[in-house]
């Protein structure tokens, strides 16, 4: 190989590895205008400090083969007053208002139809919230958008489908869309072209966000949070 061919090899190698940690970047601004206000990759145990938990006893940090990730462990002890989850961690004092979120979900329970993780947002107080129910199978009280209001939590989408496919040991993308001001809730289970639930409903404007499960158990990853506006001050909940 002469001397020059050498060099352009080198250079050209150079120029696919700098593409490569360039395309890696998390984008700070998305195609909406939407920036990066919040994320989250747990690559170091303290990072769970950032979260806020229904019970501290079923949750922990766990080491990955790349990172860490945020777990939790099974079904939480914690009785909300009206029949909602029971595993859940907020991202301690921050209300988000429209949003765009992104994360990775492994869900690591037993299989059957309602095996679940849950996604919370516009987390006012323990019995006023929504969260979307992403299970095995759908039915009225699972896979679907839910709203607590004060009372046992209520199915208000207008799109659904019949279930997620959580397989064993699999990260699977979401992408959860909020608008403040239209209502409109869509998300997106591993196919960011078309949604996999939809609701719209305006009763809470902005709140925390949050992870977890009805009654299994799973891991949480790579959380990004884009928004219009800067996070607002939240008090903790739990």
């Amino acid at each position: 190989m002469s001397r020059k061919t050498y060099l352009f090899s080198g250079a050209l190698l150079c120029s696919l590895l700098l593409f490569q940690s360039c395309s890696n970047k998390i984008p700070k601004t998305l195609d909406n205008g939407y920036t990066l206000a919040y994320q989250q990759s747990f690559d170091k145990a303290s990072t769970i400090s950032d979260f806020e938990f229904s019970d501290t006893k079923f949750w922990q940090y766990s080491d990955e083969i790349k990172g860490g990730a945020l777990e939790c462990t099974g079904k939480s002890e914690y009785q909300p007053p009206v029949r909602s989850p029971h595993s859940v961690a907020l991202i301690s004092g921050q209300r988000f208002g429209s949003f765009v979120m992104e994360a990775d979900l492994q869900q690591t329970g037993r299989v059957y139809n309602h095996q679940d993780m849950c996604v919370f947002f516009g987390f006012q107080d323990k019995s006023h919230f929504y969260y979307t129910h992403i299970s095995k199978a759908m039915d009225d009280h699972a896979n679907n958008v839910f709203v607590v209001d004060g009372t046992p939590r209520l199915k208000i989408s207008t799109k659904t489908n019949d279930g997620q496919n959580w397989l064993p040991k699999k990260w699977h993308k979401i992408r959860l869309e909020r608008d403040v001001e239209s209502g409109s809730i869509r998300l997106f289970f591993d196919d960011m072209s078309n949604p996999v639930m939809e609701a719209n409903d305006k009763r809470f404007g902005a709140g925390g966000i949050g992870f977890g499960s009805f009654d299994d158990s799973g891991k949480i990853d790579n959380i990004r949070i884009y928004t219009k506006v800067p996070a607002q001050k939240g008090t903790k909940h739990f």
